[in-house]
């Protein structure tokens, strides 16, 4: 049972993996067993269509996206980027026009709709795609009501609604500085060189404090630990915590290259549940 378990939050899941049915939502073993079902509910105003192909990838970690919903005024000039991709990845439209000038009235639309799918249980889960502090109460209501709640936005996302989300993705780990590369011409290859140096020294500095209380967490008087539970542990103390935040693929990555910690190939069956233990 407990090889089971350790599939679960590579790359990361839900919150309470271990202890409870729910957590089981990241492991490809159990979405074959049964489905996790997850409205995708995308706030046209506060997103970026170009990156809607990574957000549904990301959303499949945890589950299959059974309703696909993009709120927003589509009478407007800012909605033309998402009409190209609503019928390529199965999206439906939702129009909600603004009731006075220079306000929009999406934010309460998502949210009147996300109540009505609640109440129906017809998801297991919802995936708020926003940097709109306005989705706080929402992303609570949901974990009230023991839902999987998960969220997608930009760095500028208040951490009230952050910290409301079991797990929260920001969209800059989904890809969004890919554009930047754009300017860069082929005349000599020195340019791209430069160009990349300024990422690396953009990126935060793991917290280490954080890193430890998590392995302390998971620890339980054992020496080697799982690199899922740590990875279940940091997500119930930063629901944002994400390796790709740092530039690594993955946890397994990130311990790697602590020096106080030693990754330890665990082998079972032909596949490898890595183990963590303190040098």
């Amino acid at each position: 049972m407990a090889l089971f378990f350790c599939q679960i939050i590579e790359p990361f899941g839900g919150e309470k993996a271990y202890t409870e049915q729910r957590s089981i939502f990241n492991s490809p073993i159990f979405m074959q067993e049964k489905k996790f079902n997850i409205a995708v509910l995308i706030d046209g105003d506060n997103a970026q269509a170009k990156l809607i192909k990574e957000i549904l990838e990301e959303v499949s970690k945890y589950g299959k996206a059974t309703i696909r919903r993009i709120y927003g005024d589509w009478t407007t000039p800012q909605m033309n980027s998402w009409k190209d991709v609503i019928n390529q990845y199965s999206f439906n439209p939702i129009q909600k026009f603004a009731y006075t000038t220079g306000k929009n009235s999406t934010d309460s639309s998502l949210i009147i709709d996300a109540m009505d799918i609640l109440h129906s249980s017809s998801v297991d889960g919802f995936c708020i795609v926003s940097s709109d502090s306005d989705y706080t109460g929402l992303a609570k209501r949901i974990r009230e009501e023991g839902m999987f709640v998960m969220g997608i936005g930009r760095r500028i996302t208040p951490q009230a609604f952050v910290q409301s989300c079991e797990i929260f993705t920001f969209a800059e780990n989904l890809g969004e500085e890919e554009e930047e590369k754009k300017p860069e011409k082929s005349s000599t290859r020195k340019n791209v060189l430069p160009a990349e140096t300024p990422k690396k020294s953009s990126q935060p500095q793991v917290d280490l404090r954080l890193i430890d209380r998590a392995f302390e967490i998971s620890s339980d008087e054992e020496e080697e630990i799982h690199i899922a539970k740590i990875g279940a542990s940091l997500r119930k103390i930063d629901p944002s915590f994400d390796p790709r935040s740092y530039g690594y693929r993955n946890l397994t990555e990130l311990f790697r290259s602590l020096d106080k910690y030693v990754v330890v190939r665990n082998e079972v069956n032909g596949l490898n549940y890595p183990l963590v233990k303190l040098k």
